[in-house]
């Protein structure tokens, strides 16, 4: 579902490819209108970027703490001592 605080709205004009107008006839066939999925469509992928962006930002703060790495490296440690007792 859709929901917008803004209830303005702008004319935009674009050229799809066949991949795009093939992905968009999917999103149609849902039920959703034409401009409903487009906007869905941005939105969503808006949002994957900033969860990316997220994680990436996580992923580095994590690598840049000594505390954690060396935990993580003592509990590697552990994980293959108990592999090796086998």
């Amino acid at each position: 579902m859709i929901r917008s605080t803004n209830m303005s709205s702008r004319a935009l004009s674009v050229r799809l490819d066949d991949d795009a107008l093939h992905a968009l006839g999917q999103l149609e066939a849902t039920g959703l209108t034409r401009s409903q999925a487009i906007r869905l469509s941005l939105v969503e992928t808006a949002a994957r970027h900033r969860d990316e962006e997220t994680l990436a930002a996580e992923a580095a703060r994590l690598e840049a703490d000594e505390d954690d790495r060396a935990e993580m490296l003592a509990v590697a440690r552990i994980m293959e001592s108990l592999r090796a007792a086998r």
